[in-house]
């Protein structure tokens, strides 16, 4: 990302200035920045306009400050105004996992997603090719893995969404604009806002979105980020404890935070309740191949040749998706509809037919 002059496109709130005036006075003395602040600064950032030095001093005193929904709203908002959108005819979930990926258990995100259309349930999966910082197996090495075309037009996800039930949207080409911070990102080694509101782009333009949090106060974030924004505005969201960040839901006692037309609700599960009796470790595999061996299983699972812990873990990831689009009343009636999913075949032919899109 080359430096460009300062030009008059831009108001009187150069990176800079709100770092020595806002955001990196210190921990206990930064402010948060106005929606009209944080505007300007993302669209200097896509602009290419701030120094390598500044850009970095400024992602990091945002880490440090911890940003409030009004910024992320903000910070949202000028990403898309670049982002290109596909909607399907179909209204989809949205999953906007951790594009950084998964290094220990298993990805059941695209093994869910597919169990669920093959219920009824369209869904939405989106991801880059190893984002920083983290760079490990994301949705994309899964479906890659299993033969499945990634690198798409997003005319051609919504395509795919509507042929299949089920469709990737691909970071790079739906929004550039954030791909083209990937070496400055790189070069941080954390993790920055970016990292957050990649995950909400929300390329379908879908009414529902579905995420994890390791707190519950980070999906109060978010439900509050959706709230305030001008440009993206799902009339239901749906989050849950993940595993490794990703939207896997965490076995054993976890928190569902939920929002439907501005009105959130929290709520406690024992997963083991839902056919997931085990512990975290039960689902890892080689750290060297996360993408293989999760695309191994997620063949095994929806072809219903394996039935293990695995499956189990699928199917009430599968029921999630189904319930947030409401296509379910409870997890349990969702449940029920994913396992006769992969019962019936309607699960395999999901993945017959995106093999051959």
């Amino acid at each position: 990302m080359s430096q460009a002059p300062e030009t008059t496109e831009f108001g009187d709130w150069p990176l800079k200035r709100l770092m020595t005036e806002v955001v990196g006075t210190g921990t206990k003395s930064a402010e948060d920045m106005t929606r009209e602040q944080a505007t300007e600064a993302m669209r200097r950032i896509l602009a290419g306009e701030p120094d390598h030095t500044t850009l970095g001093a400024f992602w990091l005193a945002n880490r440090w400050k911890h940003n409030v929904a009004e910024e992320l709203a903000a910070y949202a908002d000028v990403m898309t105004e670049h982002v290109e959108y596909a909607e399907p005819d179909a209204d989809p979930v949205d999953c906007g996992a951790n594009y950084d990926g998964k290094g220990k258990t298993a990805i059941l995100g695209a093994a869910a997603g597919i169990v669920a259309a093959g219920a009824g349930t369209p869904v939405v999966v989106h991801s880059g090719d190893r984002v920083p910082t983290q760079k490990q197996d994301a949705y994309k090495h899964v479906l890659d893995e299993l033969g499945v075309r990634t690198e798409l037009s997003p005319q051609e996800s919504a395509d795919q969404v509507d042929d299949t039930g089920f469709g990737f949207y691909y970071q790079p080409e739906f929004n550039p604009a954030i791909h083209a911070l990937f070496e400055r990102r790189d070069a941080m080694g954390v993790r920055t806002f970016v990292n957050t509101i990649e995950t909400i782009a929300n390329p379908a333009n879908a009414d529902v979105h579905l995420g994890s949090f390791y707190h519950l106060a980070f999906a109060k974030k978010i439900v509050d980020t959706f709230e305030q924004s001008e440009t993206l505005g799902p009339r239901r969201v749906v989050m849950f404890q993940g595993m490794e960040g990703y939207d896997d839901i965490r076995p054993g006692y976890t928190k569902v935070g939920e929002s439907t037309d501005g009105e959130f609700t929290d709520f406690e599960i024992e997963t083991a309740e839902y056919g997931m009796d085990f512990a975290n470790e039960d689902l890892e595999v080689n750290p060297d191949d996360v993408a293989g061996d999760s695309a191994a299983i997620t063949e095994a699972v929806v072809t219903g040749d394996r039935t293990d812990h695995f499956a189990d873990a699928v199917a009430l990831n599968a029921a999630f998706r189904i319930y947030a689009r409401e296509d379910a009343d409870d997890l349990d009636e969702g449940l029920e509809m994913a396992r006769e999913s992969i019962d019936s075949g309607a699960a395999e032919a999901v993945l017959d037919n995106l093999r051959a899109f």
